[in-house]
């Protein structure tokens, strides 16, 4: 309950407003720009992360489910239908996928019954990817959590600040670029200020971002479940 208080002539109060900052780690008081340095900042200094949605680009749209550490990352991507899981430990890249994956992954319609006896037994396997083959640079940057932060948590045009709103439970101030089309980015008012949900501009997909510093175990596969062409993939 408020107490008044007598000064001089003047009766005074409590106001009737609440202090939409109380409780939060104050971040939904600075101008979007500095939000935006601080949620990048805190996102490079987190030891992992969890991205989960959509991502267009070159008019290809994937969908991933990748938990990232500074030394690698694993999960699943989706791509027109097909699904493969990535695996990443140092510098060593692991595809796994279905037959049908490795049977169309050159882009021939006309695949042989040999070239299908060769995809069922990559089938279930880690294939290990080259670094010098198209594939690795191709896929490698799912498994990238620097890359991949610093290419989707940048917003394009003038920033500004649009609202508090709330992600998974935890309240955010959402920061905008050009009003949104530039992209729009939610950000924790809870403890850390991490960046939550990303709709990238041009409607080029929409991530969420979760279990910021949770750990999780990142091993390379048995010899028993590696395939190893050495310096090309077979089908790339």
């Amino acid at each position: 309950m408020c107490a008044l208080a007598v000064t001089g002539t003047a009766l005074t109060g409590c106001s009737s407003s609440e202090d939409p900052d109380a409780g939060t780690n104050g971040v939904g008081k600075l101008p979007a720009a500095t939000i935006q340095a601080k949620t990048k900042k805190a996102a490079e200094a987190a030891d992992t992360v969890r991205l989960s949605g959509t991502v267009v680009t070159n008019g290809t749209t994937y969908t991933l489910d990748m938990r990232l550490k500074a030394d690698g990352g694993t999960g699943s991507v989706t791509s027109k239908g097909g699904t493969f899981r990535l695996l990443r430990v140092g510098e060593h890249l692991y595809l796994k996928a279905d037959a049908e994956f490795w049977t169309h992954e050159d882009g021939k319609s006309d695949n042989t019954s040999a070239d299908t006896a060769a995809a069922k037994k990559l089938e279930g396997m880690y294939v290990k990817v080259p670094t010098g083959d198209p594939a690795y640079k191709r896929f490698s940057g799912f498994t990238d959590k620097d890359v991949l932060l610093d290419g989707l948590l940048t917003l394009h045009g003038t920033l500004a600040t649009d609202g508090r709103h709330e992600q998974y439970g935890v309240r955010t101030i959402r920061i905008t670029g050009d009003k949104g089309s530039g992209g729009s980015l939610d950000v924790s008012l809870k403890g850390t200020p991490y960046p939550l949900l990303l709709v990238r501009a041009g409607h080029a997909g929409t991530l969420r971002l979760t279990d910021w510093g949770k750990d999780f175990a990142l091993e390379e596969p048995s010899k028993k479940e590696t395939v190893d062409y050495g310096q090309q993939l077979p089908t790339s």
